[in-house]
């Protein structure tokens, strides 16, 4: 059965986005937040699908925690569900992501079109320039920067290196920066064809303010609150700490 419906829910998807990446892109020459609104119906779409194929739904706990300015974000990654659910949470925002997605037909034609940070990850240097210049430009548009500091998807339970380029971000515009923990990778794994049903919890933790901070600094504040977090969250994906302390 959840082959079934994972299977049933990729194709309703895909004939959604079709559409929507071919209008999204006709309308590059329309204001940035015309385009926006296209999306919008698309995610829309999308989380309704989640709902009523997948029976997935989700909650979000510390909303308090969400300033009133954009921000720069820095959240956990363990599935697809994430890039578009984060958009409910802090719209409008933009990702920053790896050049080759918007080379993916109608769903990265969209992309380009909403004006996303792309980056060439080969190149270390160039791409933190990029971070920063094209951060900087979205942000004072009043666009919010999700970056998932660990590069990567990861399995529930494990962790990656927290790389600090959100952090350096955060540091040169004088924005705050926003952690973020959630389980969907309990749920949507890298296995799309094995999505459960369930309910989603994202959190999102205290502002952390960069005023005479250090971005690594600021990045390690980051990273501790989201691994506690997803203690928290997903208690039976990590061993005791007393045990861990103890190994």
């Amino acid at each position: 059965m959840v082959a079934l419906r994972s299977t049933l829910f990729l194709l309703l998807v895909s004939l959604w986005t079709i559409p929507f990446g071919i209008l999204v892109s006709l309308a590059v020459l329309l204001p940035i937040a015309v385009r926006y609104r296209i999306i919008a119906l698309w995610r829309a779409g999308f989380m309704a699908l989640c709902r009523c194929v997948l029976g997935i739904r989700y909650r979000v706990i510390g909303r308090e925690n969400i300033p009133a300015e954009p921000s720069v974000v820095l959240a956990k990654h363990q599935s697809a569900w994430e890039t578009v659910g984060l958009q409910e949470v802090f719209p409008p925002l933009v990702f920053v992501l790896k050049k080759e997605l918007l080379r993916l037909p109608f769903f990265g034609w969209g992309l380009a079109a909403l004006k996303m940070i792309s980056i060439n990850r080969a190149a270390a240097k160039d791409a933190l320039k990029q971070i920063f210049d094209q951060g900087r430009d979205r942000l004072s548009a009043g666009y919010w920067v999700v970056i998932f500091p660990e590069g990567t998807r990861v399995a529930p339970g494990q962790t990656c290196r927290y790389k600090p380029g959100g952090a350096h971000l955060a540091v040169r515009v004088g924005a705050r920066v926003v952690p973020v923990a959630h389980d969907a990778g309990e749920i949507w794994g890298r296995n799309a064809f094995q999505i459960r049903p369930g309910l989603i919890t994202v959190s999102v933790g205290p502002a952390i303010d960069t005023a005479d901070k250090s971005a690594a600094k600021i990045n390690a504040l980051a990273a501790a609150w989201i691994e506690e977090e997803m203690r928290r969250l997903s208690p039976h994906r990590y061993p005791p700490l007393t045990d861990a302390v103890a190994a």
